[in-house]
């Protein structure tokens, strides 16, 4: 079914100038489809007048990547660092009894589950990547804002664009003397092409020694800033940051010297990255300026998106040419899936619910308020930088500091960022009438306390619930949880959780009783 005719079928009367066309890049991710089922739940959507469209690369939702770098970096033996009830969308949970902390595949056919449940498939078009995105002019006949160009050879116009396509793609390479000719000779490969040990290269810096010494490594040298001076633990030996590499050896910041190193795995992290702008002069690539004032134009450092209201929208000009006046804040272009150590679902869900919002309600979004908002965060950070109150050395260290940690969110930051985007988002506190009328979804959403406690205390569930799976208890502690469905379903997995936290607490306990009595011993 062409998606006009499902269009026509919601609203026959509705006509096509009233139509707003809106592209998800990057559709068949978990970014894409909360964006796709909130469009889908807006009235504007049940009107007949929105008209989505998701762009995925990949085969299938969910498909192992296949691209070079991988669309992304999921390996084989990769298990979520949250209890999936901490991490599921609000709206869909996993099924029953799904290990807690479950791995890449479980997660890989709850996103397809999602999609089917919400039937979000005929407004998915598969193997289609995103190849440019750029800005029309006035003597666009299209009257739209934006040009997309596919990977079919295809040209089509859309109103909005949600960009959707993450921040696990590109890999980041360290500027090291010597790395380019490791990297030439096939000594060298970063963790994004990591899927099972039998393809040498490895996962991310905290996993990757543990399966190096199980799999095919007699010595793993395990480098992390400051750690220099460590003591070396069987076979995993620790060094602080690589500064050089040379021949067959790799020299430490502490000036240690290793020889014969087989293999190097860049556990380095990822950049982000736009390829389809690059046509659009969208962004100034480099380290943002110091605020106030409010840059007047968009950058990507490669660590942050600046200047973007609520971490979503432009609050600089996306215009490339002086025929178009785009003044900020452009409430027809947003960025989801910045952020760094959170929860992504949940987070997901909330950021789509407030671009759909102001995409249809773009007078809300007051850009003086976000402005001020955007001011108070940066000295915030300034002040995270510099907790001792020393003085940071100059301003741009302060800057790259800053860029460098603007969509990382600590502690409770990422709750209060859910409920505020909610409240904002909640179409019911506006007027329903008149020359500032709202038209959106109604009902709000607050995190609840379980959610931020579990969250808090993943570090000793995750422990135990490695100890169940190696005393192979974890089924039975899992079985039938959730069968109840809806909010039953629901109270199930957070009694589960609660029940685990107790008994991880107590054998922690009688843990450190054992260690004092040992120690008493001696």
């Amino acid at each position: 079914m062409e998606l006009p005719e499902i269009i026509s079928e919601l609203n026959p009367l509705a006509d096509s100038g009233d139509i707003r066309k809106l592209c998800i890049v990057g559709g068949g991710g978990a970014a894409g489809l909360a964006c796709l089922k909130t469009i889908m739940d807006s009235p504007q959507f049940k009107r007949g007048i929105w008209q989505p469209t998701a762009y995925e690369a990949r085969e299938d939702i969910g498909a192992p990547p296949t691209s070079n770098p991988p669309e992304t970096p999921l390996y084989d033996s990769l298990t979520t660092n949250l209890p999936h009830p901490v991490m599921a969308f609000s709206s869909f949970w996993f099924p029953p009894s799904t290990p807690v902390y479950p791995k890449a595949a479980y997660v890989q056919q709850y996103l397809k589950s999602y999609a089917e449940h919400f039937q979000l498939s005929p407004y998915i078009r598969l193997n289609t990547r995103v190849e440019s995105v750029t800005r029309t002019d006035e003597s666009d006949i299209s009257k739209r804002n934006w040009k997309i160009e596919l990977s079919t050879g295809e040209t089509e116009f859309f109103d909005f664009v949600m960009v959707c396509n993450g921040h696990y793609h590109e890999p980041r390479y360290p500027a090291v003397s010597g790395l380019g000719q490791w990297i030439d000779a096939g000594k060298v490969m970063h963790s994004a092409w990591y899927r099972n040990p039998g393809n040498l290269p490895l996962p991310a810096a905290r996993k990757l020694t543990k399966l190096l010494v199980q799999v095919v490594a007699e010595i793993v040298l395990h480098s992390i800033s400051g750690g220099g001076g460590s003591k070396d633990s069987g076979k995993i030996w620790t060094r602080g940051r690589v500064v050089e590499f040379r021949d067959d050896e790799v020299v430490f910041e502490d000036g240690v010297i290793e020889k014969e190193v087989d293999f190097v795995v860049l556990a380095t992290g990822y950049q982000m990255s736009f390829p389809f702008f690059d046509d659009s002069n969208l962004f100034k690539t480099g380290i943002p300026p110091a605020i106030p004032p409010i840059p007047e134009n968009l950058w990507n450092s490669t660590y942050n998106i600046f200047p973007l209201a609520r971490h979503l929208f432009p609050l600089a000009s996306t215009s490339s040419t002086d025929v178009l006046s785009s003044s900020p804040p452009d409430t027809s272009l947003a960025f989801l899936c910045l952020l760094i150590r959170v929860a992504p679902f949940p987070v997901l869900e909330a950021q789509a619910r407030a671009v759909v919002h102001v995409f249809g309600n773009p007078h809300t979004l007051d850009p003086t308020g976000e402005a001020v908002d955007l001011v108070s965060r940066y000295e915030e950070l300034k002040a995270r930088l510099s907790p001792s109150g020393l003085a940071i050395p100059n301003e741009e260290h302060e800057r790259k500091g800053v860029a460098h940690i603007w969509h990382r969110f600590e502690g409770h930051e990422q709750f209060d960022y859910r409920d505020e985007l909610y409240k904002f988002a909640d179409a019911s506190q506006y007027p329903n009438t008149g020359p500032d009328a709202v038209e959106g979804i109604s009902g709000s959403m607050v995190v609840e306390a379980w959610e931020k406690l579990m969250c808090d205390e993943t570090a000793i569930l995750r422990k135990f619930w490695v100890e169940l799976e190696k005393r192979g208890e974890a089924e039975k502690w899992v079985a039938g949880v959730g069968q109840a469905g809806g909010v039953e379903g629901k109270r199930e997995w957070v009694c589960l959780l609660e029940r685990m936290l107790k008994a991880a607490r107590e054998e922690e306990k009688l843990e450190v009783a054992e260690a004092d009595h040992r120690k008493v011993r001696l």
